[in-house]
């Protein structure tokens, strides 16, 4: 069997990370930037960060924030038309997910025209242009979006949530600086923390792993289970790990893909507006239940990296053991646990089931499934 591994060409880690950046930006001889960002980094001074370097570097930009949570397809074409407005010749990105992953739509978009209606993105996309290069800067503990080569955009016409993946949308240089992530409320630490735990989990189990991906999964469930909570009552060093961690999930799940988990988080999001990592955290132990009876025996390496104690428990024991720890993180970090808690309406899931079972993320579930089944977690969920 043959396995690919995608990887961003550069990456620097570390408290202050974000110094290299001017140099990185002579070496490349890149002009202009698109700085991409969102109003809540302006307003807790997290962008700022960046912005006083480039300021002081007389580097040249033009800033770019209009960006919703779950970041749209209008959002999408309205930086579009800034970047070409102001002939950038690259991107800049500062923030989570919703940012990175409009960064990369824009930067996709600019070198592949072709696709300016931005839905024709949705699945796999086999661009002939390299996207416009992009610097990615990520603020929370979730996406891994500085590494991956897939990202998610909001058709808010039919309310569906497009798995959009594309070899060239990964980011040329990637600046994980976990300074970046201090000033994160502890309420969206704890989603996209809990965010990037789903990515190693649904990694590990994913029809398409192996040997490596593993190894990633692996390594970032034990370092997010033992340093999330801490990271988010600022510990320093769990703050590093988790940045590291975060980046070493998605280094796995760019790779070796996702299951449902995803794919019902991703129809939450498109109809309320439900922020990924809640959406994740809340339905991670319903499926992983669900889930458990096509690969009981990937359970127990899982609980043992996460430090649970799995001595003489076998099949399904193990998945609850490794569930119900998970279920009682989240309930720790004040994570929803029902469907209902989040605006949820019973005369919609069986909309949410047939849109989830259609979700490019299916693809890689362990456990054959079907929209009956997927509804049953919902509804289970609710």
């Amino acid at each position: 069997m043959v396995n690919r591994f995608i990887f961003n060409e550069t990456s620097y880690f570390g408290w202050g990370a974000r110094e290299v950046l001017p140099n990185e930006i002579a070496k490349r001889k890149f002009k202009k930037a698109l700085l991409v960002t969102d109003d809540v980094l302006l307003k807790l001074g997290i962008a700022s960060k960046i912005i006083d370097i480039l300021d002081d570097r007389q580097i040249e930009y033009e800033l770019f924030s209009d960006i919703r949570p779950n970041p749209t397809v209008g959002n999408v074409k309205k930086g579009l038309r800034i970047c070409k407005k102001y002939h950038c010749d690259y991107i800049i990105a500062v923030g989570g997910g919703s940012v990175i992953d409009t960064a990369k739509a824009i930067s996709v978009v600019m070198t592949n025209p072709e696709y300016k209606d931005i839905v024709s993105l949705e699945g796999v996309t086999n661009t002939e242009n390299r996207a416009l290069p992009l610097i990615a800067l990520p603020t929370t503990f979730g996406t891994a979006a500085e590494c991956t080569i897939n990202y998610i955009i909001t058709d808010e016409e039919v309310k569906t949530k497009m798995v959009c993946i594309d070899t060239s949308s990964i980011p040329v240089l990637a600046i994980v600086d976990s300074e970046l992530m201090n000033a994160m409320p502890s309420s969206i630490a704890a989603a996209t923390g809990m965010d990037a735990l789903t990515h190693a989990i649904e990694c590990y189990i994913t029809k398409a792993h192996n040997e490596m991906t593993d190894m990633f999964a692996l390594k970032a469930m034990g370092i997010i289970y033992n340093n999330l909570e801490k990271a988010i009552n600022k510990d320093k060093r769990a703050l590093d790990q988790m940045a590291l961690a975060q980046y070493i999930a998605g280094m796995g799940f760019s790779n070796a893909g996702l299951g449902i988990v995803h794919a019902m988080a991703h129809q939450l999001g498109a109809l309320y507006d439900t922020p990924h990592g809640v959406a994740n955290a809340l339905l991670l132990p319903y499926v992983l239940e669900y889930n458990g009876a096509a690969c009981p025996e990937r359970f127990i390496d899982m609980g043992i990296a996460m430090g649970l104690d799995m001595k003489n428990l076998k099949g399904m024991e193990a998945v609850k053991r490794v569930s119900q720890a998970i279920k009682n993180l989240a309930i720790r970090l004040d994570i929803p646990q029902h469907i209902s808690e989040l605006g949820g309406k019973e005369e919609d899931i069986n909309t949410l089931a047939s849109k989830a079972y259609n979700d490019p993320c299916l693809a890689g579930n362990p456990r054959e499934t079907n929209a009956s089944e997927i509804e049953d977690l919902f509804r289970t969920a609710f």
